[in-house]
C-alpha cells in the first residue's frame, strides 16, 4: 500500500547542512530549488534513502498557514544503517547528543544533531532485533 516515506525537515539555511549531508554522510543532492541567493529546498538521497530540506522562508511563501507550526522544535529520525562502525568516522565532527549504546531490543545506536539541530540517531539491529 505505501510506497516511501520522506521526511522534510525545516531551517533557517539548507546550505550550512549540504557538507553534513553530501561530504560526511555521501548523500547526493537531487534536487534543489532556489530562493533568490540561496536554497529554499533541497532534495538529498543515498540508494533508497531520502530527506528533504526546506528553508522557513521558503515555507512562509509556500504554505504561510503553517508557517508557525514548523518553527516549534526539532525533528527527531531514527535511521537504520547497514554497518555502524562505517558510518561513525563520519560523524566525529557531529555533535554527540547520545553516545553508542546496545538497547535491549538489539540495536547498537548512536544519536547526533544535524547542523541545523534536528535529532538523528543512527542504528545498526543485531540479528534478534531484525527478527524481532
Amino acid at each position: 500500500m505505501f510506497k516511501k516515506l520522506t521526511p522534510v525537515l525545516f531551517v533557517e539555511k539548507i546550505e550550512p547542512l549540504l557538507p553534513f549531508w553530501t561530504e560526511h554522510l555521501g548523500f547526493t543532492k537531487t534536487v534543489e530549488v532556489p530562493e533568490g541567493d540561496h536554497l529554499g529546498f533541497v532534495i538529498l538521497q543515498q540508494g533508497n534513502v531520502e530527506v528533504m530540506y526546506q528553508t522557513y522562508a521558503s515555507v512562509d511563501k509556500d504554505m504561510p498557514a503553517i508557517a508557525v507550526d514548523i518553527r516549534k522544535g526539532p525533528t527527531f529520525l531514527y535511521i537504520e544503517v547497514e554497518n555502524l562502525d562505517t558510518l561513525k568516522p563520519a560523524l566525529n565532527s557531529a555533535d554527540v547528543y547520545m553516545k553508542e549504546r546496545t538497547t535491549f531490543y538489539g540495536a547498537r545506536e548512536i544519536g547526533v544533531r544535524d547542523p541545523a539541530g534536528h535529532f538523528l540517531t543512527f542504528a545498526q539491529m543485531s540479528a534478534a532485533g531484525q527478527s524481532a
